[in-house]
Order: structure tokens, then sequence, then C-alpha cells
């Protein structure tokens, strides 16, 4: 997936809570040759810093928010870990109760995967 980094949160991620978060590599934080996503000082002064890349939050008047920087590639639906993650945030933010083991969910299959697709198919099955 393309996973977004170095989010901008309130001030001490005040009402943030961090759901999934992970270290890039280095590399990623340097861009390749010139242009807008290459170089940026704040992304690689952060060489070695964990990033959040899904969160929560409440409002005082109990309206929940959800973020995630992921989701750009389709296969991932095929990711059990993937689907439960987006299931949980979606029953979360209704007020539901999200059950323990998380949103059951059954796995698509390829062919589920490919119908109606003009993306570039994967080699194989994730």
């Amino acid at each position: 997936d393309e996973w977004y980094f170095n989010m901008r949160f309130r001030d001490q991620m005040a009402g943030v809570v961090p759901i999934l978060s992970a270290t890039p590599p280095d590399e990623a934080r340097v861009g390749r040759g010139e242009g807008a996503r290459s170089g940026n000082p704040h992304v690689t002064a952060g060489k070695g810093q964990s990033e959040v890349l899904a969160w929560a939050t409440e409002r005082s008047d109990g309206g929940r928010g959800f973020g995630f920087t992921g989701g750009h590639d389709h296969w991932n639906w095929a990711n059990d870990d993937f689907r439960t993650l987006i299931l949980n945030a979606c029953v979360w933010l209704t007020g539901a109760e999200v059950p323990a083991e998380g949103v059951p969910s059954r796995r698509p299959t390829q062919t589920e995967l490919e119908a109606n697709q003009d993306y570039p198919k994967p080699s194989e099955a994730k």
C-alpha cells in the first residue's frame, strides 16, 4: 500500500488515539529526485521515528472520527487484518460495540477482487 506519514495532528495529539503506527524505512523519507514529494525537511528530520498511520478521536459531544492513510491498494481487501481494521472502525464510528475478536468477514475470492477492476492485477493473490 501507499502509506502517508508525517501527519500533522492537534498539539500534543490532544484527543487523538493512535490505532496503527509503524516506522518507515529511512529511504522512504529521503524521496527521489526533485519535486514536491522529495527532500521535505520535516519528513527527513523524522528518520527512525514511528509514525501514526491510523487514528481515532471522540468529541465531547460524542461524535467520533477515524483517519487512515492507507487504502490505496484495492487488493488489500484480501488481507484479513486490513479488512478487520476498517470494519472495526466503521462499527466504532456508529457507536456500536466492536466485538472483542473484531468484526468478522469473509475474505473475498480473487475472482471477486478482480470483478469490475480496471487496475493492473497482482501477479499472485495476497
